[in-house]
């Protein structure tokens, strides 16, 4: 079958304009370590050359449970997929569920704007070990159980621009934009601090969820903090 030339220089553009997105061009992130170091990241989809000759094709992409064993070992991914409970898509009607591109976005606008914050909602042990670059910790823990941990609660929502007036209650006039993830699209951990925020008033559409978390964020190659 040949292709007309119209059909021909569309499929070319669309393919530009594929090749040309977000994920390709990354987002440039500086960490600030404990100590003090700084540490740059481009953040972006880590397409090894070999990986960008694979047609994408139901044989070569999933052969069985797993890829074609003609598949460069780089371009492959395996995770553990069996823990945990698959979350909803949805959390509130008025909360947006985000993907890898819009979490890149997210990080990219977050350079210029220090009313946005990206958010590792799981404990630190999780968090030293990978996470993705620009990203801040605050255990969920501290909003599920913010009684057992007042000071750890009362820092966070500092950080969040949140404050409590004399008799008590929260002010969220100046609060972050803000967007949580956990472990992936079965882990608990950010949804449940989601639901504490909302229960203390934090309002709904400054509250994004990356539902995939580190999982997805893997999957698609994307960069983390462990190289």
């Amino acid at each position: 079958m040949r292709l007309s030339p119209m059909l021909l220089s569309l499929c070319t553009t669309s393919f530009l304009l594929a090749a040309s997105g977000i994920e390709y061009t990354g987002v440039m992130v500086t960490v600030q370590k404990p100590n003090g170091k700084q540490l740059n990241y481009l953040v972006e989809r880590k397409i090894p050359a070999e990986c960008k000759k694979i047609p994408i094709n139901n044989e070569m992409l999933w052969t069985g449970n797993y890829a074609n064993p003609e598949v460069p070992a780089p371009c492959k991914s395996t995770y553990v997929h069996t823990k945990g409970k698959l979350q909803p898509m949805h959390l509130d009607e008025d909360l947006e569920t985000y993907g890898e591109l819009e979490v890149l976005a997210f990080i990219k606008e977050m350079q210029q704007n220090n009313k946005m914050m990206l958010i590792d909602s799981r404990k630190e042990t999780w968090y030293n070990y990978m996470t993705i670059p620009g990203a801040v910790n605050m255990p969920f823990v501290y909003f599920k159980e913010r009684e057992n941990y007042e000071f750890h609660f009362e820092y966070a929502l500092k950080h969040l621009g949140v404050f409590q007036n004399k008799e008590g209650e929260y002010d969220f006039e100046d609060a972050k934009t803000i967007l949580l993830f956990c472990n992936g699209p079965w882990c608990s951990q950010s949804p449940t601090m989601i639901h504490a925020l909302l229960e203390i008033g934090y309002p709904a559409e400054k509250i994004k969820w990356y539902r995939g978390g580190m999982q997805d964020w893997l999957g698609a190659g994307m960069t983390s903090t462990r190289e």
